[in-house]
């Protein structure tokens, strides 16, 4: 089943505006501090796996330090205690950046699955201390989790069944993948926060269905053991696609039409499309070959395949883009749904 989404209008949105009433770019301070509520809410559970908080550290060190961000120090003073909830809101003048940040934020928290009941209460906190409207708040917080926790199939099970003997089609399957990757490569493209959101349900549901192309029926569970073992981080991931983003100066940004400012995302989108695409090629060959290859050979295939990948998307970015301008953004939940 391929992802196709037509007929949508393009400037139909969930959400209202961010920033873009007065298409305003965000200050440094308040990039900084919208990051710094990122970093507090993937924190706010204490309950993160040491593998994940090594991947939230390789996204933090990863990032250029322009624009006065220094996302990799943010990093430490969030660990440390330095970074407060009523400091961050300070540095945070527009009801737009409050809005973007605690947008996030609820992403952030939503991005491996149920909210905790340290998130719940973080997300409260933030909400009452940038004085956003409760009801909308919630409205949000309840969408985002929505997307979260959709199963990655209409009847998951609890376990795995063996593989049976059946005809896989290869070319189908090569055809979903590449479709799945224009698809999250184009919701890069996006400015909502939902959108960005998306990505990570949609590459599970990706390889939930290779999996059971091969004869294995899947829960979701199993799929983000796949993503962690192949060294996809679901809250580092979501950091890192938001971070870029955010300081490409898309994510909020209406005003300026859809694809203004497609220039400084094409790195993102790019690596967006390059994961997916690499996801779904090295869970065809796991699965195709019965769950057989070891930790290390997956996250030398996926890192391997990325990298090729990353050179192909240019190949594509004349399908991103032309994709990203059919995607509805008010629709990213039924279209992770129909998925």
């Amino acid at each position: 089943m391929q992802l196709v989404f037509e007929n949508q209008d393009p400037q139909a949105h969930v959400l209202p505006p961010v920033v873009g009433e007065s298409d305003k770019a965000l200050r440094p301070e308040e990039k900084r501090a919208v990051l710094s509520l990122c970093l507090l809410a993937a924190f706010a559970d204490g309950n993160k796996h040491e593998r994940e908080r090594a991947e939230i550290k390789r996204v933090a060190e990863g990032f250029q330090e322009g624009d006065a961000v220094h996302l990799s120090t943010l990093y430490q003073d969030v660990l440390l205690g330095r970074i407060t909830l009523p400091g961050v809101v300070a540095q945070l003048a527009s009801t737009g950046s409050k809005q973007l940040a605690y947008e996030m934020a609820v992403c952030v928290c939503d991005a491996d699955g149920a909210l905790s009941d340290a998130e719940q209460r973080f997300l409260a906190d933030a909400s009452a201390a940038l004085g956003l409207d409760s009801g909308a708040s919630v409205a949000f917080k309840d969408e985002a989790q929505a997307i979260a926790l959709l199963p990655v199939s209409d009847a998951e099970t609890a376990g795995l069944e063996p593989p049976v003997s059946k005809a896989v089609d290869d070319a189908e399957l090569d055809s979903a993948i590449l479709n799945a990757a224009i698809v999250n490569g184009a919701l890069e493209l996006l400015p909502e926060s939902l959108s960005t959101m998306a990505i990570i349900p949609l590459q599970m549901k990706l390889v939930y269905r290779i999996g059971k192309a091969h004869g294995f029926e899947l829960d979701s569970g199993h799929v983000k053991d796949f993503l962690a073992t192949v060294g996809v981080g679901l809250t580092s991931q979501y950091l890192e696609q938001a971070g870029r983003k955010l300081l490409g100066g898309l994510l909020g940004k209406i005003g300026g039409g859809l694809l203004r400012g497609v220039g400084k995302q094409v790195v993102s989108s790019s690596m967006s499309f390059a994961t997916t695409y690499a996801l779904g090629h090295v869970a065809k060959r796991y699965y195709a070959g019965g769950r057989k290859l070891s930790t290390q050979m997956l996250k030398e295939a996926y890192a391997n395949t990325v990298q090729d990948a990353q050179g192909l998307s240019a190949r594509y970015l004349p399908d991103i883009q032309a994709r990203a301008k059919t995607i509805n953004a008010g629709s990213v939940l039924s279209m992770v749904r129909g998925a």
